[in-house]
């Protein structure tokens, strides 16, 4: 159980790359099972790298078990976010809200067609560059379609780049070390977090000023500012939550997706003749669009794998509130409970060769039911597909423009959240016959 108060939380948390399960939990899984108790930072704790004890905790929130993340993390992301809530029926609230906003935007007209000129315009602001960070590029892209998407705000404005500013030390926060001195990045997070919480305040206050915009499609117009249910510091967390989700989900896949495809040429090759395919139908210069889109079948493959063996998400935090047995384990209520999802994508018993990047193992349905990239039950990830699309426009654009070679040996690694900590450092060589 570990060290007095901390336990074995130093060993749970120790950085390891992103598609092995780390040694700590490799030593105990051999020594004790799949499912075993510890003690992380004051609590007894059920950590679990079982897919079938996964499921049903996932499953059964709100019923057996609830939300429960530490109060660092609570602190940083406020009481009103979505992963934090535990009261079922306000859950249920927010999260309908936002899963309307995502699907607003996301079905609007031009929703494609700007998706498309952002990546157009990236791969143009790479011409003549040989080096560049990968990893900090996909978080300004990613970030610029949160903003046009949700905020309708173009990239360049000077609100956007002070919201990217403060967004980017948010995240370094985020991640670090929980400790509230003025010089940490835990604590310039928390300062960030309430300059982000401000500035989306005031967007929200010019909004309900714009009368002459109501009723015209406009998503946060429509939904949002019409939600008279909640409060004005619960539509600044749920613009938050959502700008969080789509900035670290689309930017961590993205990174990924360059990392694996740089070591696997071959599924390079197949995935750059199936957008080749798609590009040959289309005149110059046209967009992508829905049809398009349903044709990139083994870009789907590429990306649920990349999730699989990337693994964006390590474990999501969880607490008993009753008595639970299952498969002849007893979680007590009041005990921590974490899901470990790595560990179940890369489970020898359920996925052939799991270190090794395989796109093609795929084409077996079976595979999706072992892999939970997102979550599960009612905390499952809002906006994953369209995270998925607009990864599939983005690698359209780079893969018939660019080619790209690893500079640095790096690895993406869990903190527990992934991330490169060189930066993703590539060079560019571009393609003899380019599609801009």
């Amino acid at each position: 159980m570990g060290f007095p108060f901390v336990g074995e939380a130093f060993g749970f948390f120790t950085p390891h790359k992103s598609f092995s399960i780390g040694n700590f939990l490799q030593q105990r899984w051999s020594r004790y099972g799949k499912v075993f108790k510890s003690y992380i930072f004051g609590s007894p704790t059920i950590i679990s790298c079982d897919l079938e004890l996964n499921k049903f905790i996932l499953q059964k929130e709100g019923k057996l078990f609830q939300s429960s993340y530490p109060k660092p993390i609570r602190d940083i992301l406020g009481n009103h976010s979505l992963m934090i809530v535990t009261d079922v029926e306000r859950h249920k609230k927010l999260r309908r809200i936002e899963v309307g906003l995502i699907n607003k935007f996301s079905s609007t007209s031009n929703f494609l067609c700007e998706i498309d000129k952002l990546c157009v315009s990236l791969m143009e602001s790479w011409r003549g560059n040989q080096l560049i960070l990968f990893s900090k590029q996909a978080k300004q892209f990613s970030f610029n379609l949160m903003l046009m998407n949700l905020l309708d705000m173009q990239p360049g404005e000077p609100l956007g780049l002070q919201l990217l500013q403060d967004f980017l030390t948010f995240m370094e926060g985020f991640v670090s070390i929980p400790i509230n001195l003025p010089w940490t990045p835990y604590a310039k997070a928390v300062k960030a977090r309430r300059r982000i919480s401000s500035t989306l305040k005031q967007i929200l206050n010019e909004r309900k000023n714009r009368k002459d915009v109501q009723g015209k499609g406009d998503p946060f117009d429509d939904i949002l500012m019409k939600e008279d249910l909640i409060s004005d510091v619960e539509k600044v967390s749920i613009l938050l939550d959502l700008l969080l989700a789509g900035y670290e989900t689309t930017s961590g896949l993205l990174s990924l997706l360059v990392y694996f495809l740089a070591q696997s040429p071959q599924a390079l090759q197949t995935l750059k003749d199936e957008h080749l395919a798609i590009r040959r139908k289309k005149k110059e210069g046209e967009p992508l669009n829905w049809e398009d889109y349903k044709q990139m079948e083994f870009t789907t493959m590429v990306i649920n794998e990349t999730l699989r063996c990337g693994n964006l998400v390590k474990f999501v935090h969880r607490e008993a509130i009753k008595d639970v047995k299952f498969k002849g384990y007893h979680i007590p209520a009041g005990w921590k409970v974490l899901p470990i999802l790595s560990a179940v994508h890369l489970e020898p018993s359920l996925h052939e060769n799991p270190s090794e990047f395989n796109p093609w193992r795929w084409t077996d349905p079976a595979t999706s039911k072992n892999v939970v990239p997102f979550g599960g039950g009612s905390r499952l990830c809002p906006g994953s597909e369209l995270g998925k699309l607009e990864a599939s426009f983005f690698l359209h654009y780079l893969l018939l423009n660019y080619r790209w070679t690893m500079k640095e040996e790096e690895y993406p690694m869990l903190y527990p959240y992934m991330d490169f900590p060189k930066g993703l450092l590539i060079a560019l060589e571009t393609e003899t016959k380019n599609v801009i």
